[in-house]
C-alpha cells in the first residue's frame, strides 16, 4: 500500500470503537493511507468530535456502550448529511440490524479485517 500525500484536500475520518486495539489499528492504517483521523472510544465522544470539525466519513463500531453505532449513525445522517457512514461489527446479528439502514450506511465491514481491506473500504465509500 502506498502512502497518499497529505495536503489541504485531505479527507477526515472519524473512527468510533470502544475496543482500544481495533481503534488504534484503524487509526494507524488510515493515517498511513494519508487520511486525517480522529479516533474516539464511543458514540458520545464521536458527537463531541463532530461538533468541532467536519468529517468526510464516520467509521463506527455497531456495539458500543451508551450510544451505539446505529444510534450514532442515525444522528449523524440527520445532523451531518454529507458525512458518509461505514459500520464495523464482529457480530452477525448486529450486522443484520445495520443492513436495515442501507439507505444511510454505505457498508458494514466484518471484523476482523486487514489493513488493506479497511483502507480500501474507506476509499471506496469516499468516492461513492
Amino acid at each position: 500500500m502506498t502512502k497518499l500525500n497529505n495536503n489541504d484536500n485531505e479527507k477526515w475520518i472519524l473512527v468510533a470503537d470502544d475496543e482500544p486495539s481495533v481503534r488504534e489499528f484503524v487509526e494507524r492504517a488510515l493515517n498511513y493511507a494519508g487520511f486525517g483521523v480522529t479516533a474516539v472510544p464511543d458514540g458520545n465522544a464521536a458527537l463531541d468530535a463532530l461538533s468541532k470539525r467536519k468529517y468526510d466519513l464516520l467509521l463506527t463500531d455497531i456495539v458500543m456502550p451508551d450510544l451505539d453505532g446505529i444510534a450514532l449513525s442515525l444522528k449523524v445522517s440527520k445532523d451531518h448529511p454529507d458525512t458518509k457512514i461505514l459500520m464495523m461489527s464482529g457480530y452477525a446479528n448486529q450486522r443484520q440490524r445495520a443492513h436495515n439502514l442501507d439507505f444511510l450506511v454505505h457498508e458494514v465491514i466484518t471484523k476482523p479485517f486487514s489493513l488493506e481491506e479497511i483502507t480500501q473500504k474507506v476509499q471506496t465509500a469516499l468516492t461513492a
